[in-house]
């Protein structure tokens, strides 16, 4: 059995950067016993890997990366992401509504996701039924981010290992039995952004992911927010507080977004609940602002909270203000349909 799972099952030593970095070769080369990839999801997922243990196994994926090419973030400005950890209770795609409605109001994004994990439809699953296409190299991301001030990234921003990981599970679901993997993705992922918003469903992977943040941080990638509510949605909430964890290089920080305190009214996950039977059409009334006042406020507050974290304002209001603007004037709605049309002409 692998040096990797062996210290992963024990717990008696943590997994050091040789250790993962000779994992992930025997992994390429199919020398893993059957069972093994198993094994390591499930300790991974079992019990929180030590700062070492973690640590390496970042570095470890980071140096498997492909390279960025022309799309690093100093060459599309001040690039935002939205991206959940998944889990949490089912709600519509507030995320994506939430980069939509930000780049209606002026913030660049670039936004990842993945396919349904609690939810109904993940963001994958949502742009391909809508006809919005991923971009499969950093030259498409930064030619869409160029025409529409948003690119929704593509799988090739992760390390393949993921894939390999998931593929050598089979036919276990890797969403399920990798449950820790699964939320340490908005960490992997290379990306021409300067700032990330992700939201943590699961509490209790609270302080290996806010290593993870302070580690990305750290490197001078990109700063980290992460935030998390009682409610357990990986988004921030327009009804209960939210608590965000800021990492900007080496500074940590916390403070916590009431939404009361910025006017808005109360509600409760029920009115984020996918409503209708048709997801695309109710998402185009969340974008229209013709959905639950929790809906469009919850959407609302996610953008503004990209308009801030992007530095594109510092003020909370004037960022939710810009944002119900542009969902009620239609600028939203706009935008997603210029993204699908453009794809039509092309297809």
């Amino acid at each position: 059995m692998h040096d990797a799972v062996i210290a992963l099952l024990r717990q008696d030593r943590p997994v050091e950067l040789p250790v993962w970095r000779s994992f992930w070769d025997r992994l390429h080369d199919g020398g893993l016993r059957r069972g093994e990839s198993v094994a390591l999801l499930a300790s991974l997922s079992t019990r929180m890997p030590d700062r070492v243990t973690l640590t390496a196994l970042l570095d470890s994926l980071a140096e498997r990366l492909p390279a960025a090419g022309s799309g690093e973030a100093g060459d599309v400005g001040a690039a935002v992401n939205i991206v959940g950890t998944g889990g949490g209770p089912s709600t519509f795609n507030v995320s994506t509504a939430a980069a939509i409605v930000a780049a209606a109001m002026g913030v660049r994004v670039v936004k990842t996701g993945s396919r349904a994990y609690t939810g109904s439809l993940g963001s994958v699953d949502l742009l391909e039924r809508l006809g919005v296409p991923l971009t499969s190299s950093y030259e498409e991301t930064h030619a869409s981010l160029e025409r529409h001030g948003i690119a929704f990234a593509g799988a090739f921003v992760y390390p393949p290992e993921l894939a390999l990981l998931a593929r050598s599970v089979l036919p276990l679901d890797s969403r399920k039995l990798g449950g820790f993997v699964n939320a340490l993705g908005p960490f992997l992922a290379r990306l021409p952004v300067r700032a990330q918003l992700t939201g943590v469903a699961d509490r209790r992977l609270l302080t290996g992911l806010r290593h993870a943040a302070a580690h990305l941080a750290r490197g001078g990638k990109r700063s980290v927010w992460l935030c998390v509510n009682e409610a357990g949605a990986d988004e921030l909430l327009s009804f209960r507080p939210n608590r965000v964890y800021t990492y900007e290089g080496a500074e940590e920080d916390e403070f916590v977004l009431d939404p009361a305190r910025l006017g808005l009214s109360s509600g409760s996950l029920d009115g984020l609940r996918p409503a209708g039977g048709d997801p695309v059409a109710y998402f185009r009334e969340v974008l229209s602002g013709r959905c639950s006042p929790a809906a469009e406020e919850t959407v609302c507050l996610n953008a503004a909270a990209l308009a801030v974290a992007g530095r594109l304002t510092g003020d909370w209001r004037t960022a939710l203000d810009t944002a119900h603007e542009v969902v009620h004037s239609g600028r939203a709605l706009a935008l997603l349909t210029l993204l699908r049309s453009e794809t039509a002409a092309h297809a």
